[in-house]
This record gives C-alpha cells, sequence and structure tokens, in this order.
C-alpha cells in the first residue's frame, strides 16, 4: 500500500519576491516569513520570522517552513495549565 499524502506547510509557502517566502492563515494573513541569506558561497541559511520577530535560523527551507508553522500552532493553543477555576470538588447543593 503506498503511503497516503501528507500536507507540509512548505506547501503553503508562496515566494516572492526572489529569495522571501510567506506563509499566511485562511484569512491570507501573514504569520510568517522566510528570507535566504548566503553566509559565503556554500553556505546558505534560511532566516525564519513570526509576526515579524526573528525566532531563528534554519540550514534547509522545510525546516524553515516547520518551525515558522510550528510556532503559528503553538501560538493557538494554551500555555500551560487549564486558567479555568471548575470550582470546588465536591458537591455543595
Amino acid at each position: 500500500m503506498a503511503e497516503p499524502h501528507r500536507w507540509h506547510p512548505l506547501l503553503a509557502a508562496q515566494e516572492g519576491p526572489t529569495g522571501t517566502w510567506t506563509l499566511a492563515d485562511a484569512f491570507d494573513r501573514v504569520y510568517g516569513t522566510i528570507e535566504i541569506r548566503r553566509m559565503s558561497a556554500d553556505d546558505v541559511r534560511y532566516r525564519v520570522s513570526f509576526r515579524g520577530e526573528v525566532i531563528g535560523w534554519s540550514n534547509t527551507l522545510r525546516l524553515a517552513c516547520e518551525r515558522v508553522h510550528g510556532e503559528f500552532l503553538r501560538n493557538h493553543g494554551p500555555n500551560g495549565g487549564p486558567i479555568a477555576s471548575w470550582g470546588p470538588t465536591e458537591q455543595t447543593w
């Protein structure tokens, strides 16, 4: 049986201008930017930004897209335990 097709953040990356990729949400709001940087003739790095803030560097475009998208997902969930109070544990009828 063939491996099922999987979606990857690289598929959502749109290039333009040359050497710059953006990732956008379902409402076409850009949440991440990746820019290619040539450090030397044989050393290429990708500058990874999330909502205008640099969050790191990658040595492949694939990893850069994963980092931006991972940060996007982390910003949509709770950072720690629940903040809601569920009240007393015993019933007080």
